[in-house]
């Protein structure tokens, strides 16, 4: 009798256990297209490129705006450069009410430094805590960085597209194609 007892209870905790992790695993994409984009001030190198005399940036203050936020593990790596470069030299083909956004945990110096070095024409968003990452699931499971993903979020400020998989040399322009469709 005892047995029976127990059993039920152990399962019970083990759904419950599950279910908590799952919802804590902060490595998993936490948003689709529709949802809202997570509205999480931040602070960005070159920020007046993206919201003149502000001291932080989110997405609530670029309402009416397409706006790409792509981002990345590391500012100053190999991928990194490609992909943010490749962002910068088609930025002008963009419509113009759109706004690029490059985005990682990275501090504010190693941002400037990066915006800096490549000329880079858009901000670049310092999540040094990691909070819009886990709020959107794209922690890298190592823990430290982001993952490379890209949001497209309309003028609503709703997720209009997800680049889960993202080839850096090619992802700029595949954004540029889908945006175009936008406008």
């Amino acid at each position: 009798m005892r047995r029976s007892f127990f059993r039920p209870a152990a399962i019970a905790a083990a759904v419950v256990l599950t279910v908590s992790l799952v919802a804590a695993d902060d490595t998993m994409l936490k948003v689709k297209v529709g949802d809202k984009f997570p509205s999480v001030p931040l602070e960005a190198s070159s920020i007046d490129k993206a919201k003149p005399g502000a001291k932080t940036i989110s997405i609530d203050d670029l309402k009416g705006k397409v706006v790409v936020v792509f981002w990345y593990p590391r500012a100053l790596t190999g991928g990194c450069t490609t992909e943010s470069c490749g962002f910068r030299d088609i930025a002008k083909d963009f419509p113009k009410d759109t706004v690029i956004i490059g985005a990682s945990n990275d501090k504010m110096d190693k941002q400037m430094e990066f915006t800096t070095k490549n000329s880079l024409p858009y901000a670049l968003l310092c999540d040094v805590d990691s909070k819009l990452i886990k709020d959107l699931g794209i922690l890298s499971p190592k823990g430290n960085a982001a993952q490379r993903v890209t949001f497209i979020i309309g003028k609503d400020g709703k997720i209009a597209k997800i680049y889960e998989k993202v080839a850096p040399a090619t992802h700029p322009k595949e954004v540029l194609d889908f945006v175009k469709t936008l406008s």
